[in-house]
């Protein structure tokens, strides 16, 4: 089973973004890779990251996803379904923000895919070092690029 860790970073939001995923089976990580965006917002940097690694898996794969935005895991566990029953429209009957992202990331997503919350900057050296990477690619204006 794979396991992912992903975070996204902003520098100002609007601004330029960066993204990171880390890639970890038989309790060692794999690879490590990220990307970057002139002008973005952290929300986008978020899914982008997401999105990212759900890319690497096969169709049906098991997974164990971690994240420190709470906007992508609660999107994809509670709000997601209701958005697409009211066409992509929120409770509030406002258009879904970053819908080209959420509706790529619900064609990537399946059953097999487990999501988690973990606290951004509470010492979780996995979230820390894809935070770390995100800002690199900011600081660097690196386009997408495997780190290891």
């Amino acid at each position: 089973m794979k396991i992912f860790y992903t975070d996204g970073a902003c520098s100002g939001n609007p601004g330029p973004g960066g993204w990171a995923v880390i890639l970890i089976e038989n309790q060692q990580i794999i690879r490590k890779w990220g990307g970057y965006h002139e002008n973005t917002t952290n929300n986008r940097m978020e899914l982008t990251a997401v999105i990212e690694a759900l890319k690497f898996l096969e169709s049906g794969e098991k997974a164990e996803i971690y994240t420190d935005s709470e906007y992508v895991r609660k999107g994809v566990t509670e709000w997601m379904a209701n958005w697409k029953k009211r066409n992509w429209k929120t409770a509030g009957k406002k258009p879904v923000k970053n819908r080209d992202l959420w509706e790529l990331l619900d064609s990537l997503n399946h059953k097999e895919i487990n999501w988690h919350y973990v606290a951004g900057h509470s010492g979780n050296a996995l979230n820390d070092e894809c935070d770390r990477i995100a800002r690199r690619f900011i600081q660097k204006k690196s386009p997408w690029a495997v780190i290891e």
